[in-house]
């Protein structure tokens, strides 16, 4: 018998490290026109409104307890948005995809050397030298992650094994 050619039927979600997340209306705006729910995730000291479609839940306000929740939440095929890489290392490890807030997708051939250069700039720090932050985050940061979103949530076809 041959594979057939078959949508996903995975529930799809969006999980958002909400704490400092600069895109969430953007987020929402193209949740809403695939009808995919979205789950933001912040600590109580942030305040978020839920909207139509955007479940708010709020934890404490300890160093990691919005990134402990989100990897209790994320299960194969959810997309997580987040600029932790922590966070995004735990995510990829149980078949998450990982968007970065400009609409960089992290994926796991990457984590190790990403992970090695925050550690090396942390260790730079540490010693008394000085690191760039990122820089502003533009209009065309916003469009690319629009499109990379909508691009992640587009009907994709697998083929599957009878």
């Amino acid at each position: 018998m041959q594979p057939q050619m078959q949508s996903v039927a995975q529930e799809r979600v969006i999980l958002v490290d909400a704490d400092a997340c600069p895109v969430k209306r953007e987020i929402a705006l193209v949740a809403e026109q695939f009808k995919v729910p979205v789950i933001m995730v912040s600590s109580y000291d942030h305040w978020l409104e839920p909207a139509a479609g955007v479940q708010v839940i709020q934890v404490d306000r300890g160093n990691d307890s919005v990134d402990l929740y989100i990897v209790n939440l994320v299960k194969r095929g959810h997309i997580v948005v987040t600029q932790d890489l922590g966070l995004s290392s735990l995510v990829l490890a149980k078949g998450g995809l990982v968007l970065s807030n400009r609409g960089e997708e992290i994926v796991e051939e990457q984590i190790g050397y990403l992970l090695e250069r925050r550690h090396e700039s942390a260790r730079r720090r540490r010693a008394g030298g000085r690191t760039k932050g990122p820089r502003a985050l533009t209009d065309e940061d916003r469009m690319r992650f629009q499109q990379k979103l909508t691009k992640l949530l587009s009907p994709r076809q697998e083929i599957s094994q009878p």
